[in-house]
């Protein structure tokens, strides 16, 4: 059976009667936004909490501005995705308080029995209403920002995209009993077949072609990552310290955009999702993995830094010597989750020395730990 479904109209702006109502309340104003990817619904309260105004408006910025355009400075609280960094700066700019909430913390809503759009946007706003922090409020970056980012992310699709066809080409020439010369992925081109049978080659060819397109594309976005390096002086602080090249240090700025946003370099760790989940209970204390807090393409980055530290060959350093030293403990007892925990840790660990380089502009010296703990052995 066939469900119709009727059409709404989008959201033509406020009436002259609702603008003369909030008006004559005299307080402030809380909406809730549910934020859809074509529409989205509002939920307004005075400050008794009582309903003012409940619908919805196109997701465009026409269709917001028609609605916050004229209310007087309200808080607004919105949920996190896809829209809200665009949506929270329009807000801001239009004078009003923007709440953005992290879905992960807010489970009254994400787990909710009773779920629809307009539901959400009512409990979004009484949330706010009551206390911004059981939000759990998250922090957009500026547009500039945003846009810089949005360049390191696409050559993360790319490199994602390319990394696929490589392993795909080289799983389909296996079982025709023949195989692609080993090489790096900059070094995949449509003359690593040329030694196959034609059958292969006329397989594998078009994707050998696609690989060498794509590695062309990620070789200009690497000259706009040098470009836009060359505006943030701070990249240069971070890459002193070994295995933290222009893709890592740019990534970390632009993605915590504000060193000062954090009272102590340690809490970077806990924001990137380095530190583990806790669910502690009596004398119980569970045994978690990382909470994956925060942003996945920085933690992945900050991961491959560590394996780069911790490899054959690099160069002395606290963090290094920190970490062998973990892993040959891990070795006597031959866990190969511990040996990922430690890596892991030294991610961490490196977060906390870039933010702290970040902070202060000082001058990285790998050893500076060890170098201390002499002075205090002499000094004593």
């Amino acid at each position: 059976m066939k469900k119709h479904i009727t059409a709404k109209k989008p959201h033509q702006g406020l009436t002259k009667n609702e603008i003369k109502q909030f008006v004559a309340t005299g307080g402030r104003l809380t909406v809730g936004v549910d934020l859809g990817d074509k529409t989205s619904h509002y939920c307004i309260l005075d400050e008794a909490a009582n309903v003012l105004s409940s619908g919805q408006l196109p997701t465009t910025q026409v269709g917001m501005s028609s609605l916050f355009g004229k209310m007087p400075s309200s808080r607004v609280a919105l949920e996190v995705g896809t829209h809200s960094p665009w949506i929270s700066r329009l807000l801001a700019g239009l004078g009003h308080e923007v709440i953005v909430a992290n879905a992960h913390e807010v489970k009254l809503i994400t787990q909710s029995k009773r779920k629809t759009d307009r539901i959400d946007a009512e409990k979004l706003a009484r949330l706010a209403r009551i206390d911004p922090q059981l939000r759990a409020p998250i922090r957009h970056r500026g547009a500039e920002a945003q846009a810089d980012l949005a360049v390191i992310r696409a050559r993360a699709a790319l490199v994602k995209a390319r990394t696929g066809l490589i392993n795909c080409a080289r799983g389909l020439v296996k079982p025709m009993g023949e195989r692609l010369p080993s090489c790096d992925a900059d070094g995949v081109k449509e003359g690593l077949a040329e030694k196959l049978s034609e059958r292969t080659r006329a397989v594998i060819v078009p994707l050998l072609k696609s690989v060498e397109e794509i590695s062309r594309q990620i070789g200009e976005y690497d000259d706009r990552m040098g470009e836009i390096a060359k505006r943030y002086p701070e990249v240069e602080l971070l890459k002193q310290v070994y295995g933290v090249g222009t893709l890592i240090a740019l990534t970390f700025i632009l993605t915590l955009e504000d060193a000062q946003r954090f009272r102590h370099s340690r809490d970077v760790g806990p924001y990137l999702g380095l530190t583990r989940r806790q669910r502690d209970s009596g004398e119980k204390e569970s045994e978690l993995g990382i909470s994956k807090a925060g942003d996945k393409l920085l933690r992945e980055l900050l991961v491959q830094a560590a394996h780069c530290i911790l490899r054959r060959g690099a160069p002395d350093s606290d963090l290094r010597a920190w970490g062998l030293e973990k892993l040959e403990k891990g070795e006597k007892k031959g866990s190969s989750r511990r040996k990922r925990k430690i890596v892991v840790g030294v991610a961490r660990k490196l977060a906390v020395v870039l933010h702290r380089l970040w902070v202060t502009g000082e001058v990285y010296d790998p050893l500076y730990n060890r170098k201390a703990v002499a002075v205090r052995a002499v000094a004593a």
